[in-house]
C-alpha cells in the first residue's frame, strides 16, 4: 500500500506547486490523477517516483517510511516503482524483447543497458510479458519502428519484467489514435486485476479516466480537490479541476 500525507513541493526561489496532498492507494487499484495543465499533475507523479525532491510530506510504501530511509528509500522506490514517460524512450536500434530484457536506465545497472547482456532463463519471462500485453508478433521488431502505442505498451512490459509493483505513468494515451490508446489502458486495467499491480496515471483529455479508473484524484492549484470512485464525473465536479 502507498500511503501520501501531506505532501508539499516548493520550487526552490519559485512558487509553491503542490500543497498538502494526502492519498493511499491500494495493491491493484487503477488511479486516475485529472486537472487542467499547471495543476501539479506530473510533479505528483515525480515526487512519487522521487524524481522531484519532496519539500515535505510523509512517504509510505508497504510500511516504510520512504523518506526517513535515504538511499535504501530511494532504490526501494526504483525498484517497485516504473515512471512511464508520456512517450517512452526505447533503444531505437534494438528488439522489442531486448528492450524488455535491459530494462529502463532507472531499472536496470549501466553495464547491462550498455552490453545488453541478460541471463538465457529470462527471456521466458519477458516473452510472457509481452504476450500480456498483446505484442508477441512484435517481439523482434526494432524499436525505432514500432508505433506510438505499441511503444508505451512495451514499455509497460519493460516495467513489470523488472518487478515493478507500481507503474507511475504520464499520459500513457496522449497522442495515440483511439484504438490504441484503449488497448493500452486495457492492458493496464487487466494486469491490475490479475496481477494486483497499482496503476497512477495523469489522464488530462477525454473520458478515459471516467472509463478504465477505480479512483479519480483531481487537482486544481497544486491541492487534491477531489478523491472519488471510476466514475462519470458529474458537472460540479469537473468544474473544481
Amino acid at each position: 500500500m502507498i500511503r501520501v500525507s501531506q505532501l508539499t513541493k516548493q520550487i526552490p526561489g519559485g512558487p509553491q506547486v503542490l500543497s498538502g496532498i494526502s492519498f493511499e492507494i491500494q495493491p491493484g487499484e487503477f488511479v486516475a490523477v485529472k486537472g487542467a495543465s499547471g495543476s501539479g499533475k506530473s510533479m505528483l507523479l515525480k515526487c512519487l517516483a522521487l524524481r522531484e525532491k519532496w519539500t515535505s510530506g510523509t512517504y509510505m510504501v508497504d510500511g516504510v517510511n520512504i523518506l526517513e530511509k535515504g538511499f535504501a528509500g530511494k532504490m526501494k522506490v526504483r525498484r517497485e516503482m516504473a515512471y512511464l514517460e508520456e512517450k517512452p524512450t526505447l533503444y531505437p536500434n534494438r528488439t522489442a524483447l531486448k528492450n524488455v530484457l535491459i530494462g529502463s536506465a532507472y531499472q536496470t545497472p549501466i553495464w547491462r543497458r550498455v552490453t545488453g547482456m541478460v541471463r538465457n532463463d529470462d527471456y521466458m519471462g519477458a516473452m510472457d510479458m509481452i504476450e500480456k500485453v498483446g505484442l508477441l508478433d512484435k517481439a523482434k521488431q526494432k524499436g525505432d519502428k514500432l508505433s506510438g502505442g505499441e511503444k508505451q505498451r512495451i514499455a509497460i512490459a519493460r516495467a513489470l519484467v523488472h518487478g515493478a509493483q507500481t507503474l507511475l505513468a504520464d499520459e500513457p494515451v496522449s497522442g495515440l489514435d483511439p484504438h490504441a490508446a484503449e488497448q493500452v489502458l486495457s492492458d493496464l486495467k487487466r494486469m491490475c486485476k490479475i496481477q494486483g499491480i497499482s496503476v497512477i496515471a495523469v489522464m488530462h483529455q477525454g473520458d478515459w479516466a471516467e472509463r478504465f479508473a477505480d479512483r479519480i484524484l483531481g487537482l486544481s492549484g497544486g491541492e487534491l480537490v477531489l478523491d472519488v470512485k471510476g466514475r462519470r464525473l458529474t458537472e460540479r465536479e469537473k468544474q473544481l479541476i
